[in-house]
């Protein structure tokens, strides 16, 4: 059937703007103003946009089932000690798909291209707070649980998730209506400092998994001695931090395209590769929760601050509301100018080649 349907045609990457250069990447780049039927339609042949949607569509369908899986076969409307878990299974599942969109759809337009990644960013951040939730609920070493850190770890961690997605809207444009608005770009753009763009994202999100990790840090490398949670699950432990900053060496560095520019447009560049590790790093750390979850359920539930819906349903809920609002501020100047600019959009349709750096 697919053969029938003309698919939408490629382009290299002097004939997109710059907005939608990709570093090392040379071709395969498809229209700036992609319609959404377009961008549908493009899942299905090889741009190197493909392989970034697929490997995060697919294994949000695993996270949904692992999800669905929780809630079936516990008791979860009255065993609250589930409920981290099931948080940071709803975060597992939100994060890969929130990317998988923002890669599908970003080619709508530039302002759609900002707007999809603000939500990329923003679940992200959920799913950094997930994971600091079912860190405090069962990975925290005996040594710390009931003291002043832990009790304070979830408030600062939904924190971390304001400041990780407005950090991360910020380096896209700067401040809505300050450095940008209807108009024009006052100040910096993703276009023009890529490189400060891209420093300030990674510090949005080292920040918060940085933080995150603390108690795992000290349980596995620096505590000795009674009360460390010395257990069979540090090994997926382990193996969950490699991969994560096995992750973050690929977001960095660009590897391997940016060695051989034009040899992996389509089939393994570096983000591409992000995924993949990054994904099979979210199951191993699934794998060691759920396994933390079981083995120190007697323990925690003795002597751990108690589960409640204030610490873990409640504290996504806010992280939510908080980063949405966020969301909301950093696009509503662009949806502004999207009605604003609603006519010279549908006059320049069909002229995909464009020079420099362009707003709309």
């Amino acid at each position: 059937m697919l053969s029938l349907i003309k698919l939408p045609r490629v382009f290299t990457i002097h004939q997109v703007p710059k907005v939608f250069h990709e570093d090392s990447i040379i071709s395969g780049y498809r229209h700036p103003r992609s319609s959404a039927t377009d961008c549908i339609l493009s899942l299905f042949q090889l741009t190197n946009e493909t392989l970034n949607i697929w490997t995060h569509f697919l294994p949000t369908w695993y996270f949904s089932w692992k999800l669905l899986t929780v809630v079936l076969t516990r008791d979860v409307w009255s065993d609250s000690f589930t409920w981290p878990l099931l948080v940071f299974l709803m975060s597992c599942c939100v994060y890969p798909l929130a990317s998988s969109c923002a890669h599908t759809f970003s080619t709508m337009s530039t302002r759609a291209r900002h707007i999809c990644f603000f939500f990329d960013y923003g679940a992200l951040s959920l799913y950094s707070l997930g994971s600091a939730i079912t860190y405090s609920a069962y990975v925290i070493p005996d040594k710390w649980v009931n003291s002043s850190f832990h009790q304070y770890y979830i408030p600062i961690a939904v924190v971390n998730t304001v400041i990780c997605t407005a950090l991360a809207c910020y380096s896209r444009l700067g401040l809505p209506y300050i450095q940008y608005n209807h108009d024009i770009i006052k100040r910096f753009s993703e276009c023009k400092s890529p490189k400060f763009g891209k420093f300030l994202r990674i510090l949005a999100f080292a920040l918060p998994y940085l933080f995150d990790n603390i108690p795992l840090f000290y349980r596995l490398f620096l505590c000795v001695g009674e009360g460390c949670t010395d257990n069979d699950t540090n090994p997926l432990h382990h193996t969950h931090i490699a991969l994560a900053f096995l992750t973050a060496f690929l977001f960095v560095t660009h590897l391997p395209e940016r060695l051989a520019p034009g040899s992996f447009d389509y089939i393994g560049h570096s983000h591409q590769l992000f995924h993949v590790f990054g994904i099979i790093g979210t199951h191993f750390q699934m794998e060691a929760i759920e396994q933390d979850m079981a083995t120190r359920r007697p323990w925690l539930l003795t002597y751990s601050l108690p589960i409640t819906f204030t610490n873990t349903l409640g504290a996504a809920l806010l992280s939510i509301t908080l980063s949405l609002g966020i969301i909301f501020l950093f696009s509503l100047p662009l949806l502004w100018s999207a009605t604003r600019g609603e006519h010279t959009e549908k006059k320049t349709q069909s002229h995909p080649i464009a020079k420099g750096c362009q707003y709309h």
